[in-house]
C-alpha cells in the first residue's frame, strides 16, 4: 500500500491533478475523478488501486470526448470509434466507452440509420442504393443499412433533388437541360429510368413555368 502525500491542480492541464504517493509524482487524473473517488492526502492505495483510478478517468475523458462530438449531431458507433482512436486513447478504453454509451442509449445505430435516412430525404435526397453505401462507409452493418433504406421512394426523391437544381438550369434547352440534370441525379445515385422519369416530369414544369405546351421541349419550338 502505498499512502497519498499530495494532490496538486496540475500545472498547464486544465482540470486535472497531479497525485503523489509516498511523495512522488505517481499519476494525472481529472479532477472530477479525484472529487469521485474521494481521493484524499493521507489515504492509503493499492497498486490495483491506484490503476483503476487512472482507467476510470481515462475512460471518463473519453466518454466526454465522444459526448461532445455526438452534440453536434448524431453519430454511428463506428464515427464515435474513430473519432477516439484519432485522439490515440488506447483500444481497451474506447470499446468501453463505447459499451457505457450504446447501454445509455446515446449510441444506436438502428436510430443512426433512421435519422440519416430523414435526414437526407427532406434534405439532399438520394438514390437508396447510394443512401445503403453512405452508411456502409459510416460502419452501419449491411443489414441494418439495408433494412433504412427499404420502402425509399426514388423517383419522388430524384424529383425532389432536381428541383432546386432546376431553376439554374430552366434556361437552357431541352438537351441541354437534359444532360445538365441527367449528371446531377446520376451523382445522387438515382437509377437510368429513375433519371429520365425525373428529367421529363422537372421539364414539364419548366414549359409549364413559361407558358409552353406541356412536354413539348423548348428547342423544338419555332
Amino acid at each position: 500500500m502505498r499512502k497519498v502525500t499530495a494532490i496538486e491542480e496540475g500545472k498547464g492541464i486544465r482540470g486535472k491533478a497531479k497525485v503523489f504517493l509516498d511523495g512522488s509524482f505517481a499519476f494525472n487524473v481529472g479532477l472530477p475523478t479525484v472529487e469521485e473517488a474521494d481521493l484524499r492526502v493521507g489515504q492509503e492505495l493499492s497498486e490495483a488501486q491506484a490503476q483503476e483510478l487512472v482507467r476510470k478517468d481515462l475512460v471518463k475523458s473519453a466518454l466526454d470526448a465522444a459526448l461532445k462530438y455526438i452534440s453536434f449531431r448524431p453519430r454511428s458507433e463506428e464515427e464515435v470509434r474513430r473519432r477516439l482512436h484519432r485522439r490515440k486513447i488506447e483500444e481497451a478504453v474506447v470499446e468501453e466507452a463505447i459499451l457505457i454509451l450504446k447501454e445509455q442509449g446515446v449510441l444506436d445505430d438502428v436510430s443512426f440509420a433512421r435519422f440519416w435516412r430523414e435526414n437526407r430525404e427532406s434534405f439532399n435526397p438520394r438514390g437508396s442504393r447510394l443512401l445503403e453505401k453512405e452508411l456502409r462507409l459510416k460502419g452501419i452493418d449491411p443489414g441494418t443499412a439495408k433494412e433504412a433504406t427499404m420502402g425509399l421512394d426514388d423517383e419522388e426523391g430524384a424529383y425532389r433533388a432536381g428541383l432546386k437544381k432546376m431553376k439554374s438550369l430552366s434556361h437552357l434547352d431541352y438537351k441541354s437541360f437534359r444532360n445538365k440534370l441527367g449528371a446531377f441525379l446520376t451523382r445522387r445515385g438515382f437509377a437510368y429510368s429513375v433519371v429520365n422519369k425525373g428529367i421529363e416530369r422537372l421539364w414539364q414544369e419548366v414549359e409549364k413555368s413559361k407558358g409552353c405546351p406541356e412536354g413539348r421541349p423548348k428547342s423544338s419550338l419555332p
